[in-house]
């Protein structure tokens, strides 16, 4: 006869069967239906599949060969699904030590080598590394902790391609902060308790060249 569990055991099992339980579900792509694991640590909010499957609906032929920034990556459900569908290369950072520490496993899972990893604040990145032109930056900070107010001048500073987008996720009840002249709202729609945006940055130097 099967002795019961001890208690412990009983939450050890709870704990493990949620950590088995957390995935992330790549789209479409090569990578398709693709389940990944994902770290179980507070705060962390992947893109709801729903809001993923429209964004990219949004941008699907911009991403082919692009070079894209996920700031904040969490789960790098934004970036993956990029990489899935063609992108060139993408930059994921977050200063968590679990979250890089599964982005990298999972990378090589799926043997992406067009990928970089960096473990640092988003905003100290962006302030101190040397600016690579972006063409798609996905932004999905923490809520409520006003991040954006600090990331979006920094991105001025040569982080923006020509003719760039900039996808903004953010809690529903916040207020943008002041944006540039040259950033153009594109998109917008809601979902629960978060609203997210899509901008097309046009800067002076693509106007020039592209007169309308």
């Amino acid at each position: 006869m099967r002795k019961n569990a001890p208690k412990n055991a009983n939450k050890q099992a709870t704990k493990s069967s949620q950590a088995k339980a957390s995935k992330l579900r790549i789209i479409s792509g090569e990578w398709r239906s693709r389940q990944l694991p994902i770290p179980n640590i507070e705060g962390l909010r992947p893109t709801p599949d729903r809001v993923r499957e429209t964004l990219f609906n949004w941008i699907n032929h911009w991403v082919p060969a692009a070079h894209c920034g996920d700031f904040f990556c969490g789960s790098g459900a934004l970036g993956l699904e990029a990489l899935s569908r063609g992108a060139k290369h993408v930059t994921f950072v977050d200063n968590s030590k679990v979250v890089i520490q599964q982005m990298t496993n999972n990378l090589a899972t799926l043997k992406a080598t067009n990928a970089d990893v960096i473990a640092q604040n988003a905003a100290v990145y962006l302030d101190t590394a040397t600016p690579t032109p972006l063409d798609i930056i996905f932004l999905d900070p923490p809520f409520r902790k006003g991040w954006l107010a600090q990331i979006i001048p920094l991105l001025e500073k040569g982080w923006l391609a020509d003719r760039a987008l900039v996808y903004i996720e953010m809690e529903k009840e916040a207020a943008l902060p002041e944006l540039p002249s040259h950033w153009a709202l594109t998109k917008e729609k809601t979902a629960g308790q978060l609203v997210y945006r899509l901008f097309e940055i046009e800067k002076a130097s693509s106007k020039m060249q592209n007169p309308t």
